[in-house]
């Protein structure tokens, strides 16, 4: 049974993604850049992070 609703969930959203590219590409553009900002930010953190417990921890 969650197969299932996973495999809708995930059609659902593909469904929604190419309806919002399709009526108003300059926004879908807009989302994209704020996308890959949040997964560059997301990845600073974790190297930010990692650095730290590398220093040992230390503040």
């Amino acid at each position: 049974m969650a197969v299932n609703s996973k495999k809708i969930a995930i059609y659902a959203l593909v469904v929604f993604v190419l309806y919002v590219i399709i009526t108003d590409p300059d926004r879908a553009g807009e989302y994209m850049t704020m996308g890959f900002e949040g997964i560059s930010n997301a990845a600073q953190a974790v190297g930010d992070f990692m650095t730290w417990l590398a220093n040992g921890a230390n503040d």
